[in-house]
């Protein structure tokens, strides 16, 4: 499209939102619409892109130095603490011979702007947006036609990307199951949109009901670890898994799906490992970007010992920091029904002294169940955005705090394996909001070169 043909910023956003499917793509949510895609400096951009193989290493080193642990190679504390809280049977899964080797094939990291770069909050294993980022960047790519304000412009991953990566995961299956529990039903409609776009009709999107799964079929299992009382077909889909009958992913291995995985790659006494399985570079890297994240562990420290750049003999003493120490974050690690969006996260500095005390305690409290990690706050930076009021019919400026959520799909297998970056999803709230995450008044946008 020559500049003269081009369309207006509220032309766009009047065609974007004109675009939305019937049924939508979340249930019961809205957001904002922007006229264009979220802008990346080329830096980032390509940063963005390479981002993947860094992650998917370290889900591989992970996963050895858990198997490492249980099997005696490695300290023993390390598996007791990604194993505490949960039942049995699910650790016998998580160790069984035919998942040990398995990581998650889709990887979004949760990546906050700010001052000093970019940092990662939080890696997801089983992430929602995979369908509505689809229906983002396509949406975008058609009424943009390669041009914003006369300038060339492209969404990161391109039309097709998160389809065709997503597709990817499943190898040559001819037949895919998405199981969406009842706790995840907010995100069956953006299942069900992407179960009718090109390619998309191997998909089925099933409820926990289903059972009637053929051997040779994949499943993807679109529903959290801890909720498994709650989806009746989670062992039949698991014992197919371990009979190799049909290919399951993400694998049930709740050690994908906690937050102090970032606390043992803080750990200093595990460097070495580290080191190794990642090289130098790779974890040169991930520490540049992974906030320093601790375990709250309420076990006493020697009295000549001190919680590693904290300045603390006792996790106690938390609760004594002013206001401007407090600079940290309290997540539940995992495992749990808090673990997800905005729930189970406490930042200090936003709360006044007797919350932040009741979050502690709280967290020290639940230690033996269900960890919780603190971690590092990294403000994000603020930048210029903007959305079109369908009220008013007018562009509204918006400065806001952004999140990005860079989708990785992992197609191959074993040494084989490599990460493909299908699309990103900006998500941007406005600038009084401490914690970034999905709202009513956020925008929501693919990001562009």
């Amino acid at each position: 499209m020559n500049e003269s043909a081009a369309l207006s910023a509220a032309d766009r956003a009047q065609a974007i939102r004109a675009a939305l499917p019937a049924g939508g793509l979340f249930a019961g949510q809205d957001w904002r619409t922007s006229p264009t895609p979220f802008p990346l400096g080329e830096d980032l951009a390509k940063e963005l892109d390479s981002l993947g193989r860094v992650l998917l290493q370290f889900y591989r080193a992970a996963n050895l130095l858990y198997r490492r642990s249980y099997e005696g190679k490695s300290p023993a504390w390390i598996a007791e603490l990604l194993d505490q809280g949960k039942p049995a049977e699910l650790i016998a899964l998580q160790r069984h011979p035919s998942f040990k080797s398995d990581v998650p094939r889709v990887i979004r990291p949760d990546v906050l702007l700010t001052e000093g770069g970019f940092v990662i909050a939080e890696l997801d294993s089983v992430p929602g947006g995979i369908g509505l980022t689809q229906w983002l960047n396509q949406t975008y790519e058609t009424v943009l036609q390669g041009s914003v304000d006369g300038k060339p412009a492209s969404v990161l991953g391109g039309s097709a990307g998160m389809r065709e990566g997503f597709a990817s995961i499943f190898g040559e299956a001819g037949k895919v199951h998405l199981v969406v529990s009842e706790e995840a039903a907010s995100y069956r409609p953006e299942m069900e949109w992407l179960a009718q776009q090109p390619g998309g009709s191997k998909y089925s999107v099933r409820d926990s009901q289903f059972t009637d799964f053929a051997p040779g079929d994949a499943i993807y299992r679109f529903f959290e670890l801890f909720d498994l009382a709650n989806v009746p077909n989670s062992k039949r889909i698991f014992e197919l898994g371990m009979e190799k009958q049909a290919r399951v992913t993400p694998a049930p291995k709740p050690i994908f799906e906690e937050k102090l995985l970032f606390a043992l790659l803080w750990n200093r006494n595990l460097r070495p490992f580290w080191r190794q399985e990642l090289g130098e570079a790779f974890l040169a890297r991930l520490l540049k970007v992974i906030p320093q994240t601790w375990v709250l562990d309420p076990a006493p420290l020697p009295p000549h010992a001190a919680y590693p750049g904290l300045d603390l003999t006792d996790w106690t003493q938390l609760k004594a920091l002013s206001q401007r120490d407090r600079e940290l974050i309290l997540k539940v690690s995992g495992y749990s029904e808090d673990a997800w969006g905005a729930r189970g996260v406490y930042l200090g500095s936003d709360l006044s002294t007797a919350d932040w005390s009741a979050a502690v305690d709280k967290a020290l409290a639940a230690f033996p169940r269900s960890p919780y990690v603190l971690q590092r706050f990294h403000r994000p930076r603020v930048v210029d955005s903007s959305y079109f009021d369908f009220a008013t019919q007018q562009i509204v400026p918006m400065p806001g705090r952004v999140r990005l959520c860079p989708y990785y799909f992992v197609s191959g297998d074993g040494d084989a394996a490599r990460p493909k970056l299908g699309g990103a999803l900006a998500t941007i709230v406005p600038a009084d909001k401490k914690i970034v995450h999905g709202m009513r008044d956020a925008i929501l946008a693919p990001c562009m070169m």
